[in-house]
């Protein structure tokens, strides 16, 4: 499962995922300071309770997907996350998938999967 926007990084060429939709809009100024704190509380609480996988540290081309096992408990983490984005009317769709590609890093909660010229590899 992967919450993505409609709009591409510059560094996949792959819709953006959630946390940079809502960097993005701190970046622009967008957010109240109360929304501002409020997603970093979230980006924080995923920095603390999950890894952070190895080639997105790097800034790799690779793009990530929860497990359909831990879903439900991301989901309800990034709720907040996902109202701020409607509130400020920035569209994101919520992808469910059985190919997610090639895997090039796995943990409990997520994978990761290499991007070529903006497709999964």
């Amino acid at each position: 499962m992967r919450i993505q926007g409609r709009e591409d990084s510059y560094i996949t060429k792959y819709p953006k995922g959630i946390f940079s939709l809502c960097w993005n809009l701190i970046q622009r100024n967008q957010f109240t300071e109360e929304e501002k704190e409020l997603f970093i509380s979230i980006d924080n609480w995923f920095k603390d309770n999950l890894p952070e996988p190895e080639p997105c540290k790097n800034r790799e081309k690779v793009i990530t997907f929860f497990k359909c096992e831990s879903t439900s408990e991301m989901v309800k983490k990034l709720e907040p996350a996902a109202i701020l984005l409607d509130k400020h009317q920035k569209p994101y769709d919520v992808l469910y998938t059985n190919f997610v590609g090639t895997i090039i890093y796995e943990d409990y909660w997520q994978v990761a999967v290499r991007v070529e010229d903006g497709k999964i590899v």
